[in-house]
């Protein structure tokens, strides 16, 4: 070939190589930034790009108890993030970061040439970092097309376009930005988006803690999350930290001989997945969820227009009620928890929710739940009270099988009750939980495992401060995961001789004092053409005389209460349990001192701390403030709301009786058991066969209750000593306020004393508690003469 051919081939070579290629992409270029392409991410989008961020929960100490999240995602900046894994990913994703403003060319000709026709898999991809930030901020579309050719042109034209975008956010960010940006929103696989939730769950740290295999970890995982997540895949993700390590040796941020070193390390992990199930206050996390989503009250969407009134004045009075809706962002739009990336700064301190979690898990699984399952053991199985029938049982049963979703999946699909019975009696594989064992894969019947969840007795416990009204401790079950009604809120049972504090309270008011003597005998009551005698739960040897009301509260005796109700009614009581705090409705009548109103925990512990505020009532509060992503108070939602409810004189005449009650009542096992010293205030209850066990617990610094019962009522003990409030519930309370007085960091201290009224009347409260020192006529005619 003569040298005129040669070059007039050159020539066509370079431009079928170079010139046209080059032309083809500089045009492509132009129309994809002109749009003919479809839009590109505007100058606002790239100052202000959309990611799902997660709100974060804290409690009062500053403590993340959790997140809200679709995608679980908070964001760090630069500063707070480990120089260990900014290195381990510069190493392994883009070593040239810093010298290229957003397209590598070097890098592109390393994968042209080296990767593609050389075949070296080892040299890394073409993307930069800002690259695959423009990828992950503007995600591509999944399409389906009709050719490869359609697929693969589609390709170019995002490549095009990430080119593009990567360009922008190198003019609009700095590199430190560009790099915490991309940390923040990558996927690291278990949940985790972001290298602060990534640093949580691996390894329970800020991610500013990371050391240099961890951050080679996390750096490694970034290329393929569930191939590389350590969990899943421990060899490849061990293979991978290394590979990761060498590229950290190979850009000089790490010596061989560490190198050496770490790469023999096994990978340490404390890996939690961070979700709606794990944490602490699981419950009181889904309690404020729901409270911000609650949408304007409607009548129509409720069954009892007293249920709406609730509602409706939690909306008029409650800055936190419904505040998603009744607070709108800048450009209109309600606030979404689980994608704005809130910060909600409740007023649970996680000390106290700790011991208060504990506390209850620990009586449950060690003490109660054993004794129930020897009772269950000694009637040949039977879950429900020995007094139901094997009707009664089936019935219950079928109630049961109903409301769950396997049932209404099959009567869907047109099975006959015949069929789903047959379908829930056969044998399969599951997971349950279990106190001893935890989560155990078994092969159950599903009818087996609604009998097994029945049996598990269930409780709640709440704790707040009676100043404040902040709620300090809130535990609504057992497990959130497998028990997620709840208990301490949602739930409404039946309390017992708890509700007996609050017609004493209507005997303080009226005059009365706790040395006031009355004769414990039977009382009768006439209705309509029937009558009825309420009876005492035990005998006792002061059966038939003359006793203080004082004794009678410690002991929680229904000879007195019955006198007292006789003195007063029953819509007395019902009016001061609602100034107390009780918004439920509670029945007038004449039986309302045995407790078979349905109340909740929530609604008992308001009441009560009303005694240790001396009179006043103050509304619970969970959130003291919430702020946006950057750190903005969007609006106070933590304003006190106080009433006053009774009198500071006769508030401090109950903490008195409620005293007595702990000192040498029902309540005595505080002292004795448990050596809880100082002025602490209770009442104890127990409803019919023992289905719910209650106890009250108030101090000069907080109040607390605590529920314990089965799902089903029908579900109990046999025996009072074992299902009454004082062995069931109280303990709980008793561990709960050892572990309180013991940390001193919480200042809630023993030596704390209940206020005397600086007006207090001269009363003697120290008399024994079935004794006066004064007759009840001579009592009763002074008591009327100071009132009058």
């Amino acid at each position: 070939m003569s040298v005129r051919s040669k070059k007039i081939w050159f020539g066509v070579a370079l431009w079928g190589v170079i010139v046209l290629p080059t032309a083809l992409l500089a045009t492509m270029l132009t129309l994809v930034w002109q749009e003919m392409f479809g839009p590109m991410p505007t100058f606002e989008e790239l100052e202000n790009p959309k990611s799902n961020m997660a709100s974060e929960v804290f409690s009062e100490d500053h403590v993340l108890l959790g997140t809200f999240h679709i995608e679980n995602r908070t964001f760090v900046s630069f500063e707070d993030i480990s120089p260990n894994l900014i290195r381990a990913l510069l190493a392994t994703e883009d070593v040239r970061f810093a010298h290229h403003s957003g397209i590598d060319t070097q890098g592109l000709l390393r994968v042209l040439v080296r990767t593609i026709a050389l075949g070296e898999r080892n040299q890394g991809g073409g993307s930069t970092i800002t690259q695959q930030l423009a990828k992950n901020l503007f995600p591509r579309t999944n399409n389906e097309y009709d050719s490869p050719l359609e697929k693969y042109g589609h390709l170019f034209v995002v490549k095009l376009k990430e080119w593009i975008t990567a360009v922008r956010l190198e003019r609009n960010y700095t590199k430190n930005e560009i790099i915490a940006m991309y940390l923040n929103v990558i996927p690291f696989g278990s949940n985790a988006f972001g290298v602060n939730a990534a640093a949580q769950t691996f390894f329970n740290k800020h991610p500013m803690q990371l050391n240099v295999d961890e951050s080679a970890l996390l750096a490694g995982i970034v290329n393929a999350p569930t191939r590389y997540s350590p969990v899943r895949n421990y060899e490849s993700a061990t293979a991978r930290r290394n590979f990761v390590l060498r590229q950290m040796v190979r850009a000089d941020y790490l010596s061989p001989e560490s190198y050496a070193a770490l790469s023999e390390q096994p990978i340490t992990l404390r890996y939690q997945q961070q979700d709606h199930n794990t944490g602490l206050a699981t419950y009181f996390r889904e309690r404020v969820r729901q409270i911000m989503n609650a949408r304007y009250p409607h009548p129509s969407h409720y069954s009892t227009t007293a249920a709406y009134e609730v509602d409706l004045a939690e909306w008029e009075g409650n800055p936190l009620y419904g505040w998603c809706h009744k607070n709108k962002k800048p450009d209109g739009t309600s606030y979404n928890v689980h994608r704005d990336g809130l910060k909600i700064y409740t007023t649970i301190n996680s000390k106290m929710q700790q011991y208060a979690e504990e506390s209850l898990v620990s009586h449950l699984k060690n003490t109660l739940q054993p004794a129930l399952n020897d009772e269950i053991k000694a009637k040949g199985g039977k879950i429900f009270g020995a007094s139901m029938s094997s009707r009664e049982e089936e019935e219950s049963l079928l109630r049961a099988i109903k409301q769950t979703e396997r049932y209404r999946t099959l009567r869907s699909a047109g099975l006959s009750m015949s069929q789903i019975m047959e379908n829930f009696r056969k044998p399969t594989g599951m997971t349950i939980f279990t106190w001893q064992n935890g989560e155990v894969e078994v092969n159950m019947s599903p009818l087996d495992s609604l009998k097994h969840y029945k049996s598990f007795l269930r409780a709640s416990f709440m704790a707040m401060d009676p100043r404040t009204g902040y709620i300090k401790a809130y535990v609504g079950g057992p497990n959130f995961k497998y028990f997620k009604y709840d208990l301490a809120k949602q739930s409404k049972r039946q309390i017992g001789s708890t509700i007996k504090p609050f017609l004493y309270t209507l005997a303080m008011q009226e005059g009365y004092d706790p040395c006031y003597r009355v004769p414990n005998i039977p009382q009768t009551f006439v209705e309509g053409d029937t009558t009825w005698t309420p009876k005492n739960a035990s005998a006792s040897a002061y059966d038939g005389k003359i006793v203080t009301l004082k004794w009678g509260l410690s002991h929680s005796v229904n000879n007195i209460s019955a006198w007292l109700i006789k003195q007063f009614n029953p819509h007395s009581v019902v009016d001061i349990c609602h100034k107390m705090g009780i918004v439920s409705y509670i029945p007038p009548v004449n039986s309302i001192f045995l407790g078979t109103a349905d109340v909740s925990l929530y609604e008992m512990v308001n009441s009560y701390a009303t005694y240790a505020n001396k009179g006043v009532r103050v509304m619970p509060i969970m959130v003291t403030r919430i702020e946006d992503r950057n750190g903005n108070v969007l609006s106070p939602v933590g304003a006190t709301r106080k009433t006053e409810a009774i009198s500071e004189q006769t508030a401090y005449l109950m903490t008195n009786l409620l005293q007595s009650v702990v000192n040498s009542g029902t309540a005595v096992r505080l002292r004795n058991a448990y050596r809880l010293t100082g002025q602490i205030g209770g009442k104890t209850g127990t409803t019919q066969d023992q289905s719910d066990g209650w106890f009250m617990g108030i101090t000069p610094q907080l109040a607390g209750g605590v529920w314990v019962g089965c799902e089903d009522r029908t579900t109990h003990f046999e025996s009072l000593r074992t299902g009454g409030g004082s062995n069931s519930a109280l303990p709980i309370f008793g561990l709960f306020m050892q572990k309180v007085y013991a940390d001193p960091s919480l200042h809630i201290s023993v030596s704390a004393q209940f206020e005397v009224p600086s007006n207090m009347r001269s009363f003697n409260l120290n008399c024994d508690t079935h004794e006066s020192s004064e007759s009840a006529p001579s009592r009763k005619k002074r008591v009327d003469e100071e009132f009058f």
